[in-house]
């Protein structure tokens, strides 16, 4: 046996589970990985701070996909599948990092317990939608709480129809429009500031809370009926193929809302120069999203693949994928934002006395809805529109859970046999914790929780690049992809990720960091304490686990801090390709680096 195993540093080695399962189709991984893109709680951070710069931010997409997307992508298939195990057990390549692991675990549930939000807003217009008039139509926004939208608030059916708004409360210029849709959801809550940080009251929608509670009995049943990851995969095509299809047709309707389709179609792909500028700030946002809620979603999906599978090439398809859906997306909220500025700047136009502002917030997911009531036949665009943002917020939390719940049963052994009351516990528990996000404080909740794990995300990519290329070496990174591929990996590859990945991921978390701090600055104690239950305290493990770790160790100081460094048990799962990695091993001049003397930093 040419590599060191746990025993050799006092500790019980670690037990594969054969049992796991592989992708029914290796497209399973491909569709898996596109389907990190469904992360689309990244717009309503971009609403926060930046407005969307149109097809500009393709061209810092473009940059930092040859730069560390494609790279960190490669990297984090690696480890997951020449481990065959999830984000914590393949910290084997370094056990002393594998408080990292952990970190991890700790994130991705904490985004699970706000992420439900998500699917129950479209599922809660999906049920409105099937009534005969939308409610968040000019006819039908008469129907309900006629002093709550017609008395009180001015809002976007005063402008379209012309109708008789009510009396301004101060001698303000500037007047705020509500847009039917977004009053809707807070006519839910009963909370006209449903959205702003302030401690003003506690409200909660029995609605939402009706459908937070269906989605993940939803995720429980999907567990249930499909519990292997064959079947599981399977059914995840689909899914992620139909959210697919029904956003490729709310693409072509959304296309013809303009006058001129061509022309705001050109203006989308071609911007005025100046929104190159806006570009970059906004699309570092979804850089870091593209690899889904949480942290390490991606090595749990390449831990079902074959040993061999070509992840060079799939990673460039996923990524060139998620840059489809990502402008997809966008080119709808593109959409939505200038059918919004055509009416304002048409009402200022006409009444010069004052200036109208109209309030759209979150634009996919509520400001959406106004434009298609317009529509004709707006009960099916709306029917379809929802349905396919509930298709992607259940495709994005059944991943996430999927990769969390194996990472967990990749390390802990006594688990494995007890894997159904552990997934049903799991769920249970950030089911009842997602409640919160059924009331008006826990509704803007997620909008700072999310921009603090975006900063979380990227010190763990850069701690990544670290333990991988710097820890355990690039000589050894470079061998082991090789023979996992079958194919060369060329030397310039490695000396970018050493040196100039890291240095675009200190620069993104420099932005990330600004962007959490003026979050936190209009946030409320809840969300204080909040960020520093999930944020600050997690990272304390860290230190805490390497202290942990080298005391289970035996040696002196430095033989435990060496063989800490080593990776244990890192090998190929397979008795196969565990074989042949031994006798290439043995065949190379790398083999003494897998030594018990020499550790290549």
């Amino acid at each position: 046996m040419i590599y060191e195993t746990s025993y050799d540093s006092g500790r019980l080695p670690y037990k594969p589970d054969l049992t796991r399962g592989y992708w029914a189709k290796p497209s399973d991984f491909i569709f898996a990985g596109i389907s990190l893109a469904f992360r689309l709680d990244v717009f309503s951070i971009a609403w926060v701070i930046f407005s969307y710069a149109g097809c500009a931010s393709v061209v810092p997409y473009i940059i930092f996909l040859f730069i560390f997307i494609v790279p960190l992508f490669v990297m984090q298939s690696f480890l997951g599948q020449f481990s065959r195990t999830g984000f914590i057990s393949a910290f084997r390549i370094a056990p002393l990092f594998k408080g990292i692991g952990y970190i991890s675990l700790a994130v991705n549930l904490g985004v699970l317990t706000y992420y439900s939000v998500f699917a129950a807003i479209p599922l809660l217009y999906l049920f409105h939608s099937l009534r005969p008039t939308l409610p968040w139509s000019c006819e039908g926004l008469k129907s309900w709480s006629y002093n709550f939208t017609e008395h009180q608030v001015r809002h976007l059916c005063h402008i379209l129809h012309n109708d008789t708004a009510p009396p301004l409360t101060n001698s303000s210029w500037f007047v705020t429009h509500e847009i039917p849709s977004n009053l809707f959801l807070k006519s839910r809550f009963n909370h006209m500031e449903l959205f702003e940080p302030n401690d003003d009251g506690f409200y909660i929608s029995w609605e939402v809370l009706l459908c937070t509670l269906l989605i993940w009995s939803i995720i429980v049943a999907v567990f249930y009926k499909w519990r292997s990851i064959e079947k599981l995969g399977t059914v995840l095509r689909y899914c992620i193929f139909a959210t697919f299809v029904l956003l490729f047709i709310a693409v072509l309707r959304f296309a013809l809302i303009p006058k001129d389709p061509l022309l705001t179609i050109s203006q989308f792909f071609i911007p005025e120069w100046y929104t190159f500028l806006r570009g970059f700030p906004t699309v570092s946002l979804y850089i870091v999203s593209v690899f889904g809620v949480g942290w390490g979603s991606v090595i749990a999906l390449a831990s079902f693949n074959r040993f061999q599978t070509k992840i060079i090439e799939n990673s460039w398809t996923i990524c060139l994928a998620q840059l489809c859906m990502f402008l997809s997306f966008a080119f709808i909220i593109y959409v939505t934002d200038n059918y919004f500025e055509e009416i304002k700047d048409a009402y200022n136009a006409d009444n010069p006395d004052s200036y109208a502002f109209l309030n759209h917030l979150w634009a996919l997911f509520l400001s959406t809805g106004s434009v298609m009531a317009e529509m004709t036949w707006p009960n099916l665009w709306c029917i379809l529109f929802y349905a396919m943002l509930l298709l992607a917020a259940l495709i994005t939390m059944v991943t996430s859970l999927l990769s969390t719940l194996q990472s967990i049963f990749d390390e802990f052994e006594e688990l494995r046999a007890r894997k159904t009351v552990v997934t049903y516990i799991v769920i249970g528990l950030l089911a009842f914790c997602s409640l919160y996000t059924c009331t008006n404080r826990g509704v803007f909740f997620h909008i700072i929780l999310s921009n603090d794990t975006l900063v979380t995300q990227t010190c763990l990519n850069l701690l990544l690049f670290f333990v991988v290329l710097w820890v355990y070496g690039r000589v050894r990174f470079q061998r082991d992809i090789e023979f996992m591929l079958g194919q060369t990996f060329s030397t310039w590859k490695i000396y970018m990720l050493r040196f100039v990945s890291p240095l675009c991921l200190i620069l993104l978390l420099l932005g990330t960091l600004f962007i959490a701090v003026v979050n936190h600055d209009i946030g409320t104690i809840v969300l204080q304490i909040a960020a520093l239950l999930f944020i600050v305290l997690p990272w304390l493990y860290v230190p805490g686990y390497m202290i942990y770790i080298m005391l289970q160790t035996t040696g002196t100081f430095k033989t435990r801090f060496k063989r800490c460094c080593r990776p244990m048990d890192w090998y190929p799962v397979e008795l196969v390709d565990r074989q042949r990695y031994e006798e290439a091993m043995r065949n190379t001049d790398a083999t003494h680096q897998l030594s018990h003397d020499e550790t290549e930093i």
